[in-house]
């Protein structure tokens, strides 16, 4: 599809340039704006085993060093509300944040002392659906994200999933055990993998369908140049040139039990809440080692390092350690891919943050979508998407995602001797794929790699 490729191109240039960290040597974040709402982040980087395709920050999982980094998280968690910044949405993610439920309850019900938190998310992978695990959180947690990647059995044992998570009938059955317990819950695919067919992929919609989840994410596979070796070895090399044809057949064969909640996400028909928590919230604050924030327009990036982080915190500083600030042009392309990504900008809202009509401010953009009958609807109130323009979301969606990716990978050259061995120990990752790409999308959106030195 040519529309994909320009896009793909330009958002591939655009990566390389928008992101040019700074040292953040300030000891706490800024200040909060006064009446804005936040969304809060908290990110459990450990894992059982790590994936080595997986590009978010992830150590091996030590239940010792897990304890000490929960406390840190606490810790971090309390000099933000004491900052003042009204959080009333919390997103847990990783790595795995169910890896110690204990620990993990205590951060929620933390969370929910310190700020007036409207809804909690949180991730986990298929094994953690047991009783255990799940009965904690239901009275804790709103919104409960499964990364299931595929049903086919095939599928999973290339990508290492079946001998951890079980077969596609097993993981089945887990989640209908789930489905009703839990006001949203979300699963996690992938679609456009080399070895998948048109029937294979048929296949997994039902099945999602049979799960009685009431909402699902079909993620296109990524490969940033990082992971695109290791993605080729494990389910082969990655081709883009189906994966319009892929998307719509996912949006015809989900539509009628289905519908569009954002450019990749469906809820089901009647109900159900978004887990795109990105369409409500713009600004955010990030916890933990590796996580982002995204305030006032400007990005901060926290440590990798786990022992830097744990230090830094607990001698009452900031994690964050470096920043960027972003032009208004970037600002205003920020705006049009997240507001889009959500599947309709408000033209009104654009004119009064930036003080420009949208056509003025992104001429190209909208002249590019207009061309490629991107717009069910363009008046003089908003923007709403075809399918067509959907898909263009889509794919410029992966290409940021692909940048986020290059961010991580340079960021961990700053890591030590001692924590680039730990990382790159062997290993599976426990990660929810899906989601975290959902959290990826706010923490770089349109920006693209920093390099860091390697210590």
């Amino acid at each position: 599809m040519l529309s994909e490729r320009v896009l793909s191109a330009v958002m591939r240039r655009a990566g390389d340039q928008y992101l040019h960290l700074r040292e953040y040597e300030a000891p706490r974040l800024p200040e909060p704006v006064e009446g804005r709402e936040y969304m809060l982040y908290a990110h459990v980087p450990f894992c059982t085993r790590l994936c080595p395709y997986c590009s978010f920050n992830r150590f091996p999982f030590d239940e010792g060093r897990a304890i000490v980094y929960f406390s840190r998280l606490r810790d971090e968690m309390r000099m933000v509300a004491e900052q003042g910044f009204d959080c009333r949405s919390m997103y847990v993610g990783g790595g795995t944040p169910t890896v110690m439920i204990d620990e993990l309850c205590e951060t929620i019900d933390l969370a929910r002392e310190l700020f007036d938190i409207r809804e909690v998310s949180s991730e986990t992978n298929p094994d953690h659906l047991i009783p255990e695990i799940v009965d904690p959180l239901v009275d804790r947690v709103q919104r409960f994200s499964v990364g299931v990647q595929s049903f086919d059995d095939g599928l999973l044992q290339q990508m290492e999933r079946y001998d951890k998570y079980g077969s596609g009938e097993e993981i089945l059955e887990r989640l209908k055990w789930v489905a009703g317990r839990f006001h949203s819950l979300n699963v996690d695919m992938i679609f456009n993998f080399p070895s998948q067919t048109r029937e294979m992929l048929l296949r997994d919609v039902e099945m999602v369908k049979e799960s009685g989840t009431n909402q699902t994410t079909f993620y296109p596979l990524m490969a940033s140049p990082a992971v695109e070796e290791s993605l080729r070895r494990s389910v082969g090399r990655v081709d883009y040139r189906r994966e319009h044809e892929y998307y719509m057949t996912l949006v015809d064969a989900l539509s009628d039990s289905f519908e569009p909640a954002s450019a990749w996400t469906f809820s089901r028909v009647g109900g159900g809440m978004i887990d795109e928590y990105i369409v409500d919230y713009e600004d955010y604050v990030g916890l933990g080692s590796g996580a982002f924030s995204f305030l006032d327009r400007k990005l901060y990036v926290n440590t990798f390092s786990l022992a830097d982080y744990g230090e830094r915190v607990g001698a009452g500083l900031t994690p964050a350690v470096s920043h960027r600030d972003f032009a208004r042009g970037d600002q205003m392309r920020y705006r049009f891919l997240m507001s889009l990504f959500g599947l309709s900008l408000c033209k009104h809202e654009f004119k009064r943050d930036f003080g420009v009509s949208i056509d003025r401010g992104l001429p190209v953009e909208m002249a590019f979508m207009r061309m490629n009958r991107a717009f069910s609807i363009d008046d003089e109130d908003r923007l709403e998407l075809t399918p067509k323009g959907r898909y263009l979301l889509v794919a410029m969606m992966r290409q940021f995602f692909v940048s986020v990716n290059n961010l991580r990978d340079q960021a961990r050259a700053a890591l030590s001797d001692d924590e680039w061995e730990l990382l790159f120990g062997e290993g599976e990752c426990d990660a929810s794929v899906g989601s975290q790409a959902a959290v990826a999308s706010t923490e770089l959106a349109e920006h693209g790699p920093v390099s860091l030195p390697r210590r």
